[in-house]
């Protein structure tokens, strides 16, 4: 088996999954993405594991386990998504944004008249 035909495929599903998660604002559209990413990893696994006739098939079993973490990741992230379209009704990642960073108090300008101090 040539080695070139599922690296070149995991390449392109790699790349695939990085525009996806670079120009998507919806954030299901970006879980699928980083799946899309898994799943070339897990191929580039298995194809170097059979490549290299390995006895103990670790990428075999490195891609039971990356399929394993994906599978939970997906899980919570879905939750995760549900509950933040469900407070906040949009799921847009740009929108979301305010729930990362802190909103600073808000500081009077030095234009706007203060009181005067009694001494």
């Amino acid at each position: 088996m040539h080695l070139a035909y599922p690296a070149v495929l995991a390449a392109l599903l790699f790349a695939t999954g990085l525009y996806g998660v670079l120009a998507r604002r919806n954030a299901i559209l970006v879980l699928m993405s980083v799946e899309l990413m898994l799943n070339a990893v897990n191929l580039n696994l298995v194809a170097f594991d059979v490549w290299l006739r390995d006895t103990l098939h670790a990428g075999q079993a490195l891609t039971l386990f990356t399929i394993a973490i994906a599978a939970a990741e997906i899980g919570i992230g879905l939750a995760i998504v549900l509950m933040v379209y469900r407070n906040r009704g949009t799921s847009d990642i740009d929108k979301l944004r305010d729930t990362a960073e802190g909103h600073e108090p808000a500081r009077p300008d030095d234009n706007t008249a203060r009181p005067e101090v009694a001494a």
